[in-house]
C-alpha cells in the first residue's frame, strides 16, 4: 500500500486541524454567524428585485424611447409606440396629478352635440386654454337614466380636477337629441352655457355613415351600402326612418333647447369652418365664456399627413386626434347627394329663422 511521506502527512493533518479550529470558532461566535446570515438574505432579496426591474424596463422600452424624442415632432414617432398610442386612443393625455387647491367641480359649460360635427376636435382645442378643464370621456349623465339616478355626486366625481377660477366643460353629443336633457341640465344650473356645433346636414349624414362603415370593416363585417340605408326600398325616396337623416333635421331638436335656455346662453359653432379655420371659431367661444384670447395658430397647425389641424402641447410635443377621425368618406352617388340637399333646404330655412343666423349650406 502506498503511504504519504511523513512530512506531507503532517501538513494534511495540520490543515484539517486548522479547519476544525476555524469551524469551532464560528460556532462559538453566534453574532458573527448572524451577520453572515443577514448578508446572505440581503443578496437573496436583491436578485428577484433586479429581475423585476429588468422586466419592467424591457416592457416599457418603447415608452422610454418615445419620451426621449427631444425636439422631434411626435408625428414622427412610430404609431405603435407607447406614448403615441395613449394620445390617439384616449384623445388626450390623462394626467392624474393635479395642482394644489384643485377640486372636482360641476361643469359651467356643456357641449351638447351634434354628433359628427367636430365636437371631439372642438373639446381638444378648448382644452389648450389655461382657463378650461375638460372631461376625458363622454359622461352621458343627463341622457342615461342609469347614470342620472346615481345622483349629482356621481356626476361631479366624473369631472376633472380644476382650480376655482377655471371652467369645467363636459361633452356628450347625444344630449342634443335626447328629449329630457334640457330640463335636467337647467335643474342643475339655470345659468349653464351651452355649445352646439353644426355642419352641412348632408355632409353630417355621410360622416355618420362613414363611422359605421369603418367600424364594421374593423369587425370583419360587411357594411351596408349607403344607398341601402338612405333610400326607402319601396318608393326610392329618402328613408325617413334613417336615424342619421333625422339627426340632421336640426330645427326639430333645437326648438326644444330654445324653450328651456335663452339664446344668449347658447353658442353655435360653425362645424365646417372649424375644420378650415379653427382659431376663428375658438375665439368666438372664448368670448362667449368670458375668457382671454389664448388659442392662436402657435398652438394649432395643419397636419398635411392627417388632413386636419392638430395641437402643439408644448415646444417638443404635438397631438393629433385618433385614427378614427378625419377618415375619407366612401364614394356616394352625386344624384343621391343632390336629393339630400334638396330635402334639407326647407328644414335649413326653418333653422336659420329660429336661430337668426344663416349658414352657406345651399
Amino acid at each position: 500500500m502506498y503511504s504519504f511521506p511523513a512530512n506531507k502527512q503532517c501538513d494534511h493533518t495540520q490543515a484539517r486541524s486548522e479547519k476544525s479550529r476555524q469551524s469551532n470558532d464560528k460556532a462559538q461566535n453566534p453574532e458573527e454567524s448572524l451577520t453572515i446570515m443577514k448578508r446572505g438574505q440581503r443578496w437573496r432579496c436583491l436578485v428577484p428585485l433586479t429581475f423585476f426591474f429588468g422586466i419592467l424596463f424591457y416592457c416599457n422600452q418603447s415608452l422610454w424611447e418615445t419620451l426621449s424624442i427631444g425636439a422631434k415632432p411626435i408625428n414622427n414617432v412610430i404609431a405603435g409606440s407607447g406614448f403615441r398610442k395613449l394620445l390617439e386612443e384616449n384623445g388626450k393625455i390623462i394626467d392624474k396629478s393635479h395642482p394644489i387647491g384643485a377640486i372636482k367641480q360641476f361643469p359651467k359649460c356643456v357641449i351638447i352635440g351634434v354628433r359628427k360635427c367636430g365636437t371631439r376636435a372642438l373639446l381638444e382645442f378648448l382644452d389648450l386654454h389655461s382657463g378650461i378643464q375638460s372631461t376625458y370621456h363622454e359622461v352621458h349623465f343627463f341622457d342615461d337614466d342609469k347614470n342620472y339616478n346615481q345622483g349629482l355626486e356621481w356626476y361631479r366625481k366624473n369631472m376633472p380636477y380644476s382650480l376655482p377660477g377655471q371652467i369645467t366643460i363636459e361633452k356628450t353629443p347625444r344630449y342634443f337629441i335626447s328629449h329630457g336633457v334640457p330640463y335636467r341640465i337647467k335643474r342643475l344650473n339655470s345659468d349653464m352655457k351651452i355649445i352646439v356645433s353644426l355642419r352641412h346636414p348632408t355632409i353630417r349624414v355621410i360622416s355618420d355613415y362613414t363611422q359605421i362603415y369603418y367600424n364594421k370593416l374593423m369587425k370583419n363585417e360587411t357594411p351596408d351600402r349607403f344607398e341601402t340605408m338612405a333610400l326607402d326600398p319601396d318608393t326610392g325616396e329618402l328613408n325617413m326612418r334613417y336615424k342619421a337623416l333625422q339627426i340632421s333635421i336640426y330645427h326639430h331638436n333645437f326648438a326644444r333647447w330654445l324653450k328651456i335656455f335663452p339664446k344668449n346662453q347658447i353658442h353655435i359653432v360653425d362645424g365646417d369652418n372649424l375644420i378650415i379655420d379653427p382659431v376663428s371659431e375658438i375665439r368666438k367661444i372664448e368670448k362667449f365664456l368670458g375668457l382671454a384670447h389664448e388659442i392662436t395658430y402657435d398652438k394649432l397647425y395643419f397636419n398635411t399627413t392627417r388632413g386636419f389641424y392638430c395641437m402643439r402641447v408644448n415646444s417638443t410635443m404635438e397631438r393629433c386626434l385618433g385614427a378614427s377621425k378625419g377618415r375619407r368618406h366612401p364614394d356616394i352617388d352625386p344624384n343621391l347627394i343632390t336629393k339630400f340637399n334638396k330635402f334639407f333646404r326647407p328644414h335649413n330655412e326653418r333653422l336659420f329663422k329660429m336661430i337668426n343666423r344663416r349658414f352657406p349650406w345651399s
